[in-house]
């Protein structure tokens, strides 16, 4: 079986109750639950909440997979992590070590359908433990340390590569995650064993966090198929 699972809250501080506050018509999270509905390798999609608001909202969707899976508050607090939740559900439900465990999160709206589907397959391609989607990125990182000294990560800046030259670097986009649900059980993370990436358009790199990334994006659903 392959469970798409959607963590969402109710309290969400940069963007008060942003998991249900309308995206171009429709509540954040419709749109991910949107893409899981309509793929063709997701079997059961699974919203887990605390609140009771976003229950209601979400149960208005009328999609044929959905089930609501009611989260303990401490799993839902500012400092919860996002295995948390998803541990509470695997430990609650009767789900096999071999059944495959989607995790989507309602901060991409830009996830369609297809992507999931292309992801799901590639992941079967490729014989992984575990994949994440992401971008490429063609950027030149620097990190730095805690007295602000500079080292640059994925270039040679004495030997600055062309753009077209530069092979670049692939960036979680926050999308979607698969993983076993035995590994995520035994790992307590989304990510083990032999990881892959699945590289999705430049667009998807935008997750709702503040204020202006909800007006980026809607800018961008009005635009994209």
């Amino acid at each position: 079986m392959n469970i798409a699972f959607i963590p969402v809250r109710g309290g969400s501080k940069s963007i008060p109750l942003k998991n249900i506050k309308l995206l171009n018509g429709k509540p954040l999270v419709y749109w991910t639950a949107y893409a899981a509905q309509m793929t063709e390798c997701i079997d059961k999609l699974i919203i887990a909440t605390d609140s009771e608001e976003i229950k209601s909202t979400v149960m208005t969707f009328g999609f044929s997979k959905l089930e609501v899976f009611d989260r303990d508050a401490k799993n839902a607090a500012d400092t919860s992590s996002t295995e948390s939740v998803m541990l509470e559900y695997i430990n609650k439900s009767e789900l096999k070590d071999k059944d495959l465990f989607f995790l989507i999160q309602a901060t991409s709206p830009m996830l369609k359908p297809e992507h999931i589907d292309g992801m799901y397959n590639e992941f079967v391609k490729n014989d992984s433990d575990s994949m994440f989607t992401g971008v490429l990125e063609k950027q030149f990182h620097w990190m730095v340390n805690n007295k602000n000294v500079l080292k640059p990560v994925n270039y040679d800046y004495k030997n600055r590569p062309r753009r077209q030259d530069f092979e670049g670097l692939i960036a979680e986009n926050g999308a979607c995650y698969i993983n076993s649900v035995g590994n995520i059980k035994h790992d307590k993370c989304r990510l083990s064993g032999k990881i892959t990436a699945y590289e999705l358009p430049s667009y998807t790199a935008y997750e709702i966090d503040e204020p202006t990334d909800w007006i980026i994006v809607e800018e961008l659903m009005k635009k994209i198929d």
